[in-house]
């Protein structure tokens, strides 16, 4: 049975374990915002962030992408004239079946299921050093401090679908991968092209890695 679920569109992929700070100024997620804040003492507050599809209408279904990620709400800046500056987690996936039309509210209420995490067949932890080499070798060529990596696979598939510098639909698609062991696999075709771009061209991509922080949850 599908689940009601506040959305938030925008021109980016959120992942679990990605922190993600947004500055909420646009009436209609002030009121979604201050409609959480309200919520009860030990009640959930998350809403669903959905990426919009490049040149696509978010006002639409057919503008957002399927699946998409819950935040949830770590720290809460409320400002006098109404807006809010807000620190999120992404936390659990799920695919958008349909947007409520009778929600009554001014931002969109989606009708989604979450979606379980799964291993997938395959030698998981084989895969994940691989994996987590390559990731090492590519943050080497980006002159990106190493901090090692995780030792759970599913953790680091998802810093690597966070902080690879990636095209948007490439992003979305680690994200809906049905497996761990999937995205794995996917991430070390990808991260193999990239070192060597970097490797041919010597130089730095024109967009930036990631500098948001990541947290395993």
């Amino acid at each position: 049975m599908a689940t009601r679920l506040p959305l938030f569109p925008l021109s980016t992929v959120l992942v679990p374990g990605l922190v993600l700070p947004l500055h909420i100024f646009e009436q209609r997620y002030r009121i979604l915002v201050q409609a959480l804040m309200d919520l009860p003492e030990g009640a959930p507050r998350h809403f669903g962030v959905i990426a919009t599809r490049p040149g696509g209408d978010p006002e639409t279904l057919d503008g957002l992408y399927g699946v998409g990620c819950t935040a949830q709400i770590r720290e809460v800046t409320p400002y006098d004239d109404g807006r809010f500056d807000l620190v999120t987690v992404g936390n659990l996936r799920f695919r958008l079946e349909g947007l409520d039309e009778e929600a009554g509210a001014p931002y969109h209420t989606g009708l989604v299921d979450l979606l379980e995490e799964d291993d997938g067949p395959g030698d998981l932890d084989a895969v994940a050093e691989l994996v987590g080499l390559r990731f090492a070798a590519y943050r080497d060529r980006l002159r990106v401090e190493q901090s090692g990596v995780p030792t759970d696979p599913r953790v680091l598939s998802y810093l690597v679908a966070a902080a690879a510098v990636l095209e948007l639909p490439e992003r979305q698609s680690l994200l809906e991968a049905p497996s761990t062991h999937e995205r794995l696999t996917a991430e070390l075709a990808l991260l193999k092209r990239e070192i060597g771009l970097l490797d041919a061209f010597n130089s730095l991509p024109a967009v930036e890695l990631t500098k948001e922080p990541f947290t395993p949850n």
